[in-house]
């Protein structure tokens, strides 16, 4: 079932439309965007956990959440999740 832009924003906090719309364009599901957030976040513990290497989809949402440089692009969360300011388009 394709996700909803509730279900996006409930991941990845504020995002812009076209992120959304591209999100949902690729028909993963909110598991494999959880999945994709995990990754992106943390690849070193889920490899160090034994968990395989992220599926074709979950690689495309990957690389449509993945900030440009990081370091500019997180800012501190006040509600506990991360917000990502900018985002590489396709």
């Amino acid at each position: 079932m394709p996700m909803t832009r509730q279900e996006i924003v409930s991941v990845l906090g504020p995002a812009d439309e076209a992120l959304v719309a591209d999100i949902m364009g690729t028909g993963a599901s909110l598991q494999e965007l959880r999945e994709a957030w995990a990754w992106l976040h943390g690849d070193e513990a889920l490899m160090n956990d034994g968990r395989p290497l992220p599926g074709t989809r979950v690689a495309e949402l990957i690389e449509l959440i993945e900030p440009e440089d990081s370091e500019d692009c997180v800012q501190p969360p006040s509600d506990g999740r991360l917000t990502i300011l900018n985002f590489r388009q396709p």
